[in-house]
């Protein structure tokens, strides 16, 4: 066993590590897995056990020679100048590009925080929905036309309307699963990508994303949703940006009203982006009709709520100034590099 650490400790002592390759092959040899020196720590078992703390100790002086040298042989050329074949120092570096987040993602999170700081969670649902949760639940009648095969991705067909599966139309249909799960107070915000039947173009496509949200409690009025609707603005486009309501009709929510924001690309003075209106379309909203409280399980006499719904496409427009909504999904890698930290 002497013979052999000796004869093993003359080698590496020999070895002439000159560049890069010959300091790989000389940790391989000596000090890998395989390598000549664990191969004795393996011999070690067969010496008898009054031998084995002498032998010890000679294993691991020879152990601690061959680390040694490794160390000074790779700091010697770590501070060679770049002279060895494997790192050429005086090479200029390249630098190394940053990624970034897609404009949706950083817009949807914004959302998603705004609304976190006033108390509302996250819910998410599945993406095929069947008729309860995605049209029934919701207040809407048979003859909708949402329900048409023009707005709506069927993908089971069913002889009754109640068979039928779909991709989802809007996030609502994970408020009703909230609320059919919860009990009162809920606040929630809903985000997710919906579907539609629709020609793509520059200001439609067959695939969006929306952030829908959702507030039930007792003595719950109007002017909560509209004072939650201003905070939300104030804090997504500037503390000078104002708000207004106008009467509109969703089979989900009664009275229903649509938000505008003062144009922030012309301060309201007016422009082609607002049509020189001053103002600005941004979501739907409502107090939750009766029915589709009563629908999931809650007693509509004794608690009231409301519900609001935006596209987060049309947000990101508004804040990054995209005037064509397919951009979003052709990964064109010049459209995003403008979304990198720091350009």
């Amino acid at each position: 066993m002497k013979e052999k650490i000796n004869k093993i400790r003359e080698e590496l002592e020999e070895f002439k590590i000159t560049s890069g390759e010959k300091l790989e092959e000389y940790r391989i040899k000596f000090l890998g897995s395989k390598g000549k020196v664990k191969a004795l720590f393996s011999d070690l078992k067969s010496i008898p056990a009054e031998n084995k703390k002498e032998f010890g100790q000679l294993l691991n002086g020879l152990r601690q020679l061959a680390q040694d040298k490794l160390d000074s042989a790779k700091e010697s050329m770590s501070g060679n100048n770049g002279k060895n074949d494997q790192l050429d120092l005086s090479r200029p570096g390249d630098q190394i590009p940053i990624g970034s987040r897609h404009p949706l993602s950083l817009v949807r999170s914004e959302i998603i925080e705004i609304f976190n700081r006033i108390g509302y969670t996250v819910s998410e649902g599945p993406e095929i929905e069947d008729d309860w949760h995605n049209f029934s639940a919701l207040n809407f009648p048979p003859e909708h036309p949402a329900r048409d095969m023009q707005d709506t991705f069927f993908i089971a067909k069913g002889d009754k309307v109640e068979e039928q599966i779909s991709l989802r139309t809007h996030t609502s249909s994970v408020q009703v699963r909230v609320m059919e799960n919860e009990k009162p107070p809920i606040r929630t915000i809903s985000p997710g990508r919906v579907y539609r039947n629709e020609a793509i173009s520059a200001r439609a496509h067959c695939f969006f994303h929306q952030v829908e949200g959702l507030y039930i409690d007792k003595d719950v009025s109007f002017a909560d949703l509209k004072q939650t609707l201003l905070y939300f603005a104030k804090e997504m486009f500037g503390e000078n940006t104002q708000i207004r309501l106008r009467p509109s009709y969703f089979p989900f929510t009664e009275p229903s009203a649509e938000v505008d924001v003062s144009c922030t690309i012309c301060n309201s003075e007016g422009c082609n982006v607002c049509k020189y209106t001053g103002w600005l379309e941004i979501l739907g909203c409502g107090m939750v009709d009766p029915n589709v409280l009563e629908s999931s399980g809650i007693d509509s006499k004794t608690y009231s709520g409301f519900a609001f719904g935006m596209g987060i496409e049309r947000i990101a427009q508004l804040k990054y100034r995209v005037n064509d909504l397919r951009l979003y999904s052709e990964n064109d890698i010049r459209f995003l590099k403008q979304f990198t930290p720091g350009m």
